[in-house]
């Protein structure tokens, strides 16, 4: 029997839905654009710019004349490649390890080192500034996001001949990492809990993280990393600060239920301004949770010590703040079985767990709503 012939005028109809059919599956599977994941597992990230605090500052605070937060001496960078650089832990630290998994072809340079102009910044920046107010001078988010707009996006904009928009910065990672000192110095410490409430507090830092993301998305940001707080009510600064013997093994649940109430807010807070950023894609890391795992039960993670600092920590009453370590001070030598290296640092170890899981992991309880290799693996 013959096949019949669809006329000019009956095909029309259908070719149109046809399209409309593809263009509703494309919106529908990624949120206002249209993503193709890379078949081939290589990623399409060309490099990095790091926001935050400590956990990821990479040097910053090296530059900073009168800050009391630096990390540029022994025992800090007792394993790192460079020697001590101005991380708070003994080797590598999270964007590190992050930027090994992408590939990148050199560690991130420090915003603050005047060298750091020209070709080195064409894979990326790091912006993160240690501690916070009465640690000396510190660099504020605000400020940080501010000197990627005015400095490094018209340096990049030389570097790549002038041909400088908003989508030269859409294959590039930003990862936000920031919030732990606002509780464990700000909150808590400074006695702010007397006159705000812990869910006003948070939800008043959440606000003001949506708003930067924002800010960032505006200067063409795309693809997000947002890092969780630790589990801060579990580090030996805390611990001895409230007279409690790190033997114990025993957290303090008041500042680790703030930091879960705030990583709440930080999982929901993916979910609701990615309506409002048609196109973008944010990865939540919950560091939380992989540490806690590795505290409750550090043999079956490898570790052996989850409570003691593996440096020598200058405490409150030998005119130290609890924190950073000794300069020139012990350091301890299984430093791989450690979980922090100084009074609230992870070691390298750690950030090794931290870095693998964020990057591959498949459970919604350590990455949402994806991992950094999907995301990166995305072309839009």
């Amino acid at each position: 029997m013959a096949t019949p012939k669809m006329s000019p005028s009956s095909t029309l109809p259908f070719i149109a839905f046809l399209i409309m059919f593809q263009l509703f599956s494309c919106f529908s599977q990624c949120s206002c654009c249209c993503c193709d994941i890379n078949k081939t597992g290589d990623n399409n990230v060309k490099g990095m710019f790091v926001f935050g605090s400590s956990l990821v500052d990479n040097g910053n605070n090296n530059f900073l004349g009168n800050s009391l937060a630096k990390a540029n001496y022994l025992p800090y960078g007792v394993d790192f490649p460079l020697g001590p650089s101005g991380r708070f832990t003994n080797g590598k630290n999270v964007v590190d390890l992050i930027g090994e998994k992408l590939r990148l072809p050199s560690f991130l340079p420090a915003f603050a080192d005047p060298s750091t102009k020209g070709s080195r910044i064409l894979h990326g920046v790091n912006y993160a500034s240690g501690a916070k107010n009465g640690f000396g001078n510190v660099t504020s988010l605000n400020q940080q996001i501010r000197n990627f707009e005015q400095i490094t996006l018209p340096e990049l904009e030389a570097q790549l001949g002038g041909k400088t928009n908003k989508s030269s910065v859409s294959d590039y990672l930003f990862v936000v990492g920031s919030g732990s000192n606002d509780y464990s110095f700000n909150y808590f410490l400074r006695g702010l809990n007397h006159n705000v409430s812990l869910q006003a507090f948070t939800a008043n830092l959440t606000a003001s993280l949506s708003h930067q993301i924002k800010k960032l998305y505006s200067l063409g940001g795309r693809k997000f990393v947002l890092m969780s707080i630790n589990p801060i009510g579990c580090s030996p600064m805390v611990m001895t600060s409230v007279g409690r013997p790190t033997t114990q093994n025993r957290c303090i649940q008041g500042l680790n239920l703030a930091a879960r109430l705030f990583n709440n807010h930080l999982k929901s807070l993916v979910d609701v301004i990615k309506t409002q950023m048609p196109g973008s894609t944010l990865v939540y890391v919950n560091s939380y949770k992989i540490i806690r795992d590795i505290i409750r039960n550090p043999s079956l993670k490898g570790f052996k010590e989850a409570s003691n600092p593996c440096c020598e920590v200058a405490l409150m009453n030998e005119g130290g703040n609890g924190v950073l370590c000794k300069r020139g001070g012990q350091v301890c030598e299984d430093r791989s079985t450690r979980v922090f290296f100084d009074g609230l640092h992870p070691t390298e170890a750690v950030n090794v767990q931290i870095a693998s899981k964020a990057y591959t992991s498949n459970l919604e309880s350590e990455v949402y709503p994806t991992n950094i290799q999907q995301m990166a693996s995305k072309i839009c």
